[in-house]
């Protein structure tokens, strides 16, 4: 009599269970949620560089690009991305939107 090591019969070699798709779900609204506000933050800063430097409303941009901007990283961090130079660098974030990052 000869035995056999047991063998799993599922098509799937992960074995999808409640937890994996859940799981995977989770991880795909995180990235939605990443690009969505990424491209909010490309908005912002389009929107604050179209603007004359002078012009008396720019304290509320450079307030929206920061919301914006914010926003983003606290979502790149749910996604564990923790370092944003990079990020800074892509989008071109100025100084003084850096600056009041987080201020309110």
């Amino acid at each position: 009599m000869s035995l056999r090591a047991p063998r799993n019969l599922s098509t799937s070699s992960w074995g999808e269970t409640g937890l994996s798709v859940l799981t995977a779900e989770i991880a795909q609204e995180r990235a939605l949620a990443l690009g969505r506000l990424g491209r909010d933050v490309e908005a912002a800063l389009g929107r604050l560089r179209a603007l004359d430097p002078t012009a008396a409303e720019r304290r509320r941009f450079v307030a929206a690009a920061a919301d914006a901007a914010w926003s983003f990283f606290v979502q790149r961090e749910a996604c564990g991305l923790f370092d944003h130079d990079q990020a800074i660098a892509d989008y071109a974030i100025p100084r003084e939107v850096l600056a009041r990052v987080g201020a309110r």
